[in-house]
């Protein structure tokens, strides 16, 4: 091994290693139970972000656990084509370099220009893959758009549509304006904005009067041109100000459209004026109203969501409807909509029926790919009935077929599934996979899978011209197909009775209905076991939280606070990191904050500190469903770790390396602390195997890190150190023995968290060891509990010494003793049991403590003068006469209680000012109230010293 440990000089060759003698795959014995993750595809535009970092980490650590425990383990990879992302990315492409545009080229041109794009630049984030050591089997590698998906999609659509599961509808849809497609809720970024609420007279028909003797009500709106499309004004039934007016009309002003009142409880009495204007064609809510209440829908706005030369009328249901007349004020047709809102309100104004205008917060929702306002929008799409297939989805989880960890999540999927909508699947796109229906010139649809098969199963003669859906299905459907899908659905390959259901779905909250649920759905709808019963896709659900920045800050790009897990691998120079952080920005203000922000928080840039690191810190912080916040100080504390292991394993090989071992020898002696280490390795192989079973990796690293630092670095190698140097040769046997035995191990238990640093020492310590074969650590059994190994007593033993050996470190510590100062000590022992650990281990005790000698006193003794301290039950005591100069000791703590004294003084005066409380972060203030505790126990241990001290 290296003299130092250099992470960049042994990772990516490991892993090319690994992957071309192809240990990632399944070993293919299916008596055995296989074991399969299916990774969530990220899109093919993407780049490895912290959030895919920590999955990654989360579900490699999973499979690399079960594939050593001899499972025929899958990791399923692949990407998502990303229908929106990736056609934006082309489309600025060709701007950029050619001029153009997609109707340039046109559609199978076009989507040419997005497979050769996907070929050239859209690996990228597999490439990252690698680099955080994902051992995927890379030859299974899928894509949503890859033939047999492609297939997969297809048959899902035909046979869904087959079974009224799937139909065409005109209804309301997320519209970005900007992109010309319909988008999911996931693709909407809800913005607060400050805005305005204008207050409108609508005047009454037919000379009706309110109760309080008015011509005319007033209504609210945000969105004043959406009035253009008003069909109604809603009031409450119970209202006693207007119940007597429903079923009257309004004469609506601009447009002189006579509309009803209508009682309905969306209606508010305590908000507003009570009167709420019901455009159905326009807004999510009005939609709902406008059906209960069979409203007409008017549609006033084009695709680019300005004012239409002629409006579009609809009944309730999406036919077209003469309820009213579909003219539309000139001034207005062709308006832009924003244009048309301040032309409006002007109107109003004119005509004396601007009643007021409030200031108003908003939440306006944006397109977060096109970025311009979203508009709800009346357009035919297809649609899936989601709630037949709901039901069974739902029961899964109700029947524990399926556990959410954390488990409360579940209640997040309930409260959809219970009221789960229509899903619309179709997207006015290019990329994507194009709906497989045809219509005529008469407008009829034909669905199926070709058009081959849709002429033939409906007898259409050549002459009746045909033409695809130009939409293409949203990437979600796609990926809903996900877990079947990858295994060769429809096809029952081996894979499928294989590989499904898979066992672990690793996923973000934000999801759970858009992508889980569907999931969910779709499986149990077209996977059935061998009776018939619908499967479930996977069998647990597990929650992650979000990796946010130190402040609790969730990262993005437009706060430069965006971490990317590559530079924290390789390390980055400060000037790269603000360019890579500032140089697309618009914004010069902006990007100047971010570089100030950025020179602050990484005044060297950042370090590399290596995969293991990085892996190692994203389990210890992966407490379930918790979000994080990020902290380079743990990172940099787990590359210390990771040397630490590095620089102990080369202790073991330079006492063991052409050592006699004591494998081949009778005469092998085992130390006390030799049975200690084999029982506090058993300890922490019962525990992260446990862990690791409850998806606990924080708990699990924790383990491995509280053994490997604490128990084996800093206890059991410095307790080999008196047998090495002076034990007989059989009890040097077994020391060594221990040694390489002990870090083998835990070189394996280590190696799902850590698979760097353990392959490479194990590489090292594998021929020392007796039965240790194979070429890798990867498939190396998976240390378990054995009993046989684990000595209590042992236990117990050396936690007395260890008390022993500390209680002498810390008295040393306090009264300012050197470390090199041998001294002479007395034991007051409590019982036999304590005089019989002195005797078996007072080379140790000796040798560590650096001690004359232990005196153990008989009962009544007298003793002089002395620092002691409780070791276990048995007193400690340490004859202080000759060892410190009490009055030079006594000024030393005299100044320490003074500087501790002046401290309490300063944290208590800031904590009794309440402007300080008040106005500080509830995070400061608490941190201040806890350094005062830290100095007033200091200020106590060090009135106890003086004390003692003064009774010299």
């Amino acid at each position: 091994m290296e003299k130092t440990y250099n992470p960049t000089s042994i990772e990516q060759a490991l892993y090319q290693a690994w992957e071309e003698k192809g240990y990632f795959k399944p070993h293919g014995d299916t008596t055995k139970e296989s074991y399969s993750i299916m990774i969530p595809p990220p899109n093919v535009t993407g780049s490895l972000h912290m959030g895919h970092a920590f999955q990654d980490t989360i579900m490699d650590t999973l499979v690399r656990a079960e594939r050593m425990k001899g499972k025929n383990t899958l990791w399923q990879v692949g990407t998502d084509h990303a229908g929106i992302a990736t056609q934006m990315v082309v489309e600025r492409k060709i701007a950029a370099e050619e001029g153009k545009t997609k109707h340039d080229y046109g559609r199978d041109a076009f989507i040419d220009k997005i497979w050769e794009w996907k070929g050239e630049s859209g690996g990228t984030i597999t490439k990252q893959l690698r680099r955080l050591g994902a051992s995927v089997d890379w030859d299974r590698e899928r894509f949503t758009m890859d033939d047999g998906l492609s297939n997969a999609v297809q048959e899902v659509f035909v046979r869904l549509f087959e079974e009224d599961l799937i139909y065409r509808g005109k209804r309301l849809v997320n519209w970005d304006p900007k992109l010309h497609t319909a988008i999911s809720d996931l693709e909407v970024e809800n913005k607060d904005k400050k805005g305005f609420m204008w207050h409108f007279r609508y005047p009454l028909a037919d000379g009706v009067k309110t109760a309080e003797g008015k011509d005319y009500i007033v209504v609210a709106t945000t969105r004043p041109e959406t009035m253009l499309g008003d069909t109604g004004v809603a009031v409450n039934p119970e209202d006693p100000r207007y119940k007597d007016l429903i079923g009257k009309e309004i004469l609506l002003p601009i447009v002189g459209r006579r509309i009803p009142i209508v009682g309905d409880e969306h209606a508010d009495m305590e908000k507003g004026t009570g009167c709420v204007k019901i455009t159905p064609a326009h807004d999510f809510n009005d939609y709902e109203v406008g059906k209960r209440n069979q409203l007409p829908m008017i549609n006033i706005l084009t695709f680019n969501a300005d004012i239409r030369d002629e409006a579009e009328v609809f009944t309730t249901n999406g036919e077209p409807s003469d309820a009213y007349a579909t003219d539309i004020p000139a001034k207005y047709q062709g308006m832009e909509r924003f244009a048309a809102r301040k032309a409006i309100v002007a109107e109003f104004d004119e005509l004396g029926l601007l009643e007021e205008i409030k200031d108003h917060d908003l939440t306006v929702p944006y397109g977060d790919r096109g970025g311009v306002v979203i508009e709800p929008m009346l357009t035919d799409q297809w649609y899936v009935r989601a709630a037949p297939l709901a039901e069974t989805a739902t029961k899964a989880v109700e029947d524990g077929e399926i556990q959410f960890v954390p488990k409360q999540y579940e209640n997040m999927y309930f409260s959809w599934m219970r009221d789960i909508q229509d899903w619309c699947i179709s997207r006015q796109l290019w990329w994507g996979h194009r709906i497989p229906a045809w219509y005529d010139n008469d407008g009829n649809v034909y669905v199926g899978r070709t058009e081959e098969e849709v002429r033939s199963k409906h007898n259409l003669a050549p002459v009746v011209v045909l033409r695809q859906d130009n939409d293409v299905l949203d990437t979600w459907f796609s990926s809903a197909l996900w877990t079947f899908g990858t295994q060769g659905w429809p096809e029952q390959t081996e894979d499928l009775k294989t590989f499904h259901p898979s066992d672990v779905l690793v996923t973000g909250f934000d999801i759970i209905f858009f992508w889980v649920a569907r999931m969910i759905m779709m499986t149990m709808h077209f996977c059935k076991d061998e009776n018939g019963k619908p499967q479930v896709p996977f069998k647990t659900v597990y929650v992650t939280g979000l990796i946010r920045d130190e402040n609790g800050d969730k990262m993005s790009k437009s706060k430069g606070n965006v971490l990317d897990p590559i530079d924290m691998i390789d390390g980055i120079d400060l000037e790269s990191l603000v360019t890579k952080r500032t140089g697309n920005m618009m914004q010069p203000k902006l990007a100047a904050k971010i570089e100030k922000n950025t020179r602050k928080t990484f005044e060297g840039g950042i370090e590399a500190y290596g995969t293991d690191a990085l892996r190692f810190t994203l389990a210890a912080m992966a407490s379930t469903g918790r979000d994080i916040n990020w902290d380079m100080k743990r990172l940099e504390g787990y590359r210390n770790f990771c040397n630490k292991l590095w620089n102990a394993s080369r202790y073991v090989l330079m006492n063991t390396e052409e050592q006699d071992c004591g494998f081949d020898s009778n005469e092998v002696e085992f130390s006390l602390a030799d049975k200690w280490i084999e029982s506090q390795f058993e300890l922490a192989a019962q525990d992260f195997n446990a862990h690791i079973d409850n998806f606990r990796l924080d708990m699990a690293a924790n383990t491995i890190y509280e053994f490997i630092w604490n128990q084996f670095c800093d206890w059991y190698l410095e307790l080999t150190k008196p047998v090495l140097w002076k034990g007989t040769e059989a009890q040097q046997r077994g020391t060594r023995q221990t040694l390489i035995t002990v870090l083998e191990k835990t070189l394996r238990l280590a190696h799902p968290v850590l698979p760097y640093i353990t392959e490479t020492i194990w590489q090292s310590i594998k021929p020392l060891v007796e039965g240790v074969e194979g070429d890798t650590i990867m498939l190396q059994p998976l240390p378990q509990y054995e009993a046989a190994n684990f000595n209590q007593e042992a236990l117990d033993d050396i936690e007395w010494v260890k008390s022993f050996i500390t209680s002498i470190r810390n008295l040393r510590a306090e009264y300012d003793i050197a470390p090199s100062k041998s001294l002479d000590i007395m034991l007051k022992t409590a019982d036999e049991k304590d005089a019989q650990r002195v005797e078996a281990n007072r080379q140790v005790l000796v040798s560590l403590s650096k001690l004359e000698g232990i005196k153990l006193l008989s009962e009544g003794e007298e003793t002089p003068a002395c620092a002691t301290a409780l070791v276990g039950k048995s007193e400690l005591m340490i004859p202080m006469a000759g060892l410190i100069d009490k009055d030079a000791e006594l000024a030393r703590l005299k100044g320490e209680v003074k500087k501790t004294q002046g401290e309490i003084k300063r944290i208590e005066g800031k904590l009794n000012n309440q402007g300080f409380v008040a106005k500080a972060p509830e995070a400061v203030v608490a941190k201040e109230r806890e350094k005062l505790t830290g100095y007033q126990v200091t200020l106590s241990k060090l009135e106890e010293q003086m004390t003692t001290i003064a009774a010299l």
